[in-house]
Parts: structure tokens; C-alpha cells; sequence
């Protein structure tokens, strides 16, 4: 067979990365042996899979399509590897937890300590996920565990949730000497969308990609997690909600103020979220875990 995993993954990670030397680096290989492994399928298959300009590599419609339906593949065998090593041991090898960027990472790390102190040897990734990017993750197949899901689950199966909590406690924050920290009164939204919003963007990869609280024509500034949104705002280059966790601090300190608006950010309901087909016994401890009433408190306070 001319398409193995294997360059599917090498497809994978180029397409990731943006060129041969920082996929070879991602998967401690040398570039020429990605190079040799690309040139030898296009060889084989007959059609040229990659655009090279300079250092980058972008697939055209042919390699697209390729890796496209390869992914699918990916996710097929890294499941079966993974119910394999289920079967045999009930424990799985490594669990994949993703956690919305809303919730400050180290609330999970009481669990991790409890997790290992009772001897588990399961490995334990923790990624982050925003929006729509936490029920793609679960979807697409980065995640065996959700934490804070928002909003509607998608159609699809073998995903279960359970309700966390309703998070309602946003605050409208901007730095003190934005133009609007000396508006009077409530911020109508005609006013609001006149200036630019600071936004962690989606990450879903296929399910399609959510937003909250933007106004259709906003100028937005994306940055890459909720700390970085906060600290744009800090530095008056954009507007926008945060969860009052974060904000109250810099409040407090004097580096943003909270502002009321015409149209406050709606609640939104908050899911613990799992993939459901065979459940191992690392991922059912965190679902128990997870369902402890002190341990969502901890979890979800201030949100």
C-alpha cells in the first residue's frame, strides 16, 4: 500500500507546523528524512501534494484532500490503540484532558495530586480549548475529557455531559484611559462596536467555530488564551468581558475598570463532557471526581 500511517502523520504535522523543519522537529525526525518520505508518495501516487515557497510547504488541493480523509484514519487507529490497551489492563495508557480557557488551570491540579496519589499510572495530558474547541476536541478525537464545555452540545455521538455550573459572573473591563472609561451612565451597544474588541479565538477544527459578545462589525485583536485577553485590556488595546476571577484583581490594582453596558453577555452553562464509547477506568475516576460537590465548587467559583 503506497499511503501508510506513518506519512499520513508526516502529511499531519507538516500541514500543523507550516514547513518540513518544524514538523521533523515535532516528530524528532530529520527534515530529509521527511522530505525523502513526501517525495517518494508523490512519486508513487503520481501528482504533487505540496505549494513550496522557501522554508514553507502548503498542501494544494490534491495533498488537502489526502490529508483530510487521512486524518480520519489517524483518529481510527489511535482509538483502536487505544481500546486495545484498555482491554487488557482497564486502565488506558495516557487520558486526554481539555479544559476550557475559562477556567484557570491550576483549579484542576488538587485532582492530579489525588489522581496520583493513589497510585494511577495513567498518563495525563491537559490541553486548552476555547468555545466550540472544547466539543471539537471530544469530536475530532484530541480529547477524551471535557472540562467546562459551554453551551449546546453538538449532534453528535458518542459524547455524554453532565451540567458543571452557569457562568454568568462576566465583567465588562477596560483600562483606565481607553475612551470609554470616561463614558457616563450605560454603554450602549452603538458605542461599543466603534471600538476594537479583544477575543481568544475558536478552536474548533471541524465543528463549526462559535463567538460570544461581539457585535457584527467590531474590529477585533485575537490573542491566544484568556490571560493574554486580560492583558491586552490592561494595556488599552481592546475591550471586552472577562471572567470576574481574573478581572477583579487587576481592578482592584487600578488597571482596569468595570463598566455596565446596554447588553450584558448572556449566561452560559458550563459541561463536563466525555467520549463515551468504552469508558476506561482513568477517565471514569475523573468523571466520579468531577461529580464531588466540593470539587466543582472549587472548580467553578467565580465563574
Amino acid at each position: 500500500m503506497r499511503i501508510s500511517l506513518d506519512i499520513l502523520q508526516v502529511l499531519d504535522a507538516i500541514d500543523r507546523h507550516g514547513s518540513f523543519s518544524a514538523a521533523a522537529a515535532a516528530l524528532h525526525r530529520v527534515p530529509s528524512a521527511l522530505s525523502h518520505a513526501v517525495a517518494k508518495l508523490e512519486s508513487d501516487l503520481g501528482v504533487t501534494l505540496f505549494i513550496r515557497e522557501g522554508r514553507r510547504a502548503t498542501l494544494n488541493e490534491a495533498g488537502r484532500t489526502l490529508l483530510n480523509d487521512g486524518r480520519h484514519l489517524l483518529r481510527a487507529a489511535g482509538e483502536l490503540e487505544r481500546r486495545v490497551q484498555r482491554i487488557a489492563t482497564g486502565w488506558e495508557v495516557e487520558l486526554r484532558i481539555a479544559i476550557d480557557a475559562i477556567i484557570p488551570v491550576e483549579r484542576i491540579y488538587p485532582l492530579l495530586e489525588r489522581f496520583y496519589a493513589a497510585g494511577h499510572a495513567t498518563q495525563i495530558r491537559l490541553t486548552y480549548e476555547v468555545l466550540g474547541g472544547t466539543w471539537d476536541a471530544l469530536a475530532t478525537d484530541r480529547a477524551d475529557l471535557v472540562i467546562g464545555a459551554p453551551g449546546d452540545m453538538p449532534a453528535r455521538g458518542g459524547i455524554a455531559s453532565r451540567l458543571l455550573c452557569t457562568h454568568s459572573d462576566f465583567v465588562f473591563a477596560i483600562a483606565p484611559n481607553h475612551p470609554l472609561a470616561k463614558w457616563e451612565g450605560v454603554i450602549p451597544s452603538s458605542e461599543i462596536v466603534r471600538h476594537r474588541a479583544t477575543v481568544i479565538a475558536d478552536t474548533s477544527q471541524e465543528l463549526a467555530a462559535r463567538s460570544v459578545g461581539l457585535i457584527d462589525g467590531q474590529d477585533t485583536l485575537r490573542v491566544p488564551d484568556i490571560r493574554a485577553k486580560a492583558s491586552a485590556q490592561v494595556a488599552g488595546l481592546g475591550i471586552g468581558h472577562l471572567p470576574r476571577w481574573l478581572a477583579a484583581p487587576e481592578i482592584a490594582a487600578g488597571r482596569l475598570v468595570e463598566k455596565e453596558i446596554a447588553e450584558p453577555r448572556p449566561s452560559m452553562p458550563l459541561h463536563l463532557a466525555w467520549r463515551n464509547r468504552q469508558v476506561g477506568l482513568a477517565l471514569r475516576w475523573f468523571i466520579d471526581a468531577l461529580a464531588e460537590g466540593d470539587t466543582i465548587a472549587n472548580l467553578t467559583r467565580g465563574l
